[in-house]
């Protein structure tokens, strides 16, 4: 399997399918988790998903240093990142720059993606909706789609989960060398 990109909207499925990717693994599973409970509906949120995971599962809370946690997973381990949402939102609530989160994002990648056992990442896809408002939701948005690309961009698979559905995305073949598709507007 490899890296395996799990992409989505909130409640989505995206979480449950990872959950169930892992289980099929038939192996140990480290869990890295990235949510800070910073009030009582995100406690119940995390809350939610703890009792939801086998309790055989090892799980490392990895707010901000996501590479020591994925460096840390036992080799024969599969791992779950969940998410990559929460700790890019958590980089920048920490003060790094944009720029150092997408180059900490690569290194993630790489690792991820070189791992012996199957890695499972989950992320959010922010940038369906309108053009927020403000400049800090702008810059969160934008960076959080350039991660997801950097990640998606080492992946074995990533899908689209919608309604607790998978769809697989594909690399488009059709574009020229060096290029991803991507344009100044978007």
């Amino acid at each position: 399997m490899g890296l395996v990109f799990l992409l989505g909207g909130a409640r989505s499925g995206k979480s449950r399918l990872a959950q169930l990717l892992a289980l099929q693994s038939g192996g140990p599973v480290t869990f890295i988790a990235t949510g800070e409970p910073r009030d009582a509906e995100m406690e119940e949120r995390i809350g939610l998903h703890r009792s939801e995971r086998p309790s055989t599962w090892r799980t490392i809370e990895a707010p901000l240093d996501l590479l020591v946690a994925l460096t840390s997973a036992g080799p024969e381990d599969c791992v779950v990142v969940d998410c990559l949402t929460l700790w890019v939102s958590n980089l920048l609530d920490a003060g790094r720059a944009p720029a150092d989160v997408l180059a900490a994002s690569a290194e993630c990648a790489r690792q991820a993606a070189g791992r012996r056992r199957d890695t499972i990442v989950v992320s959010n896809e922010v940038g369906l909706g309108i053009v927020p408002a403000n400049e800090l939701a702008r810059i969160y948005r934008d960076l959080l789609g350039s991660v997801n690309s950097v990640f998606a961009d080492v992946a074995s698979r990533t899908a689209l989960v919608v309604a607790g559905r998978a769809v697989e995305l594909n690399p488009l073949s059709w574009f020229p060398a060096g290029g991803d598709g991507s344009s100044a507007g978007g």
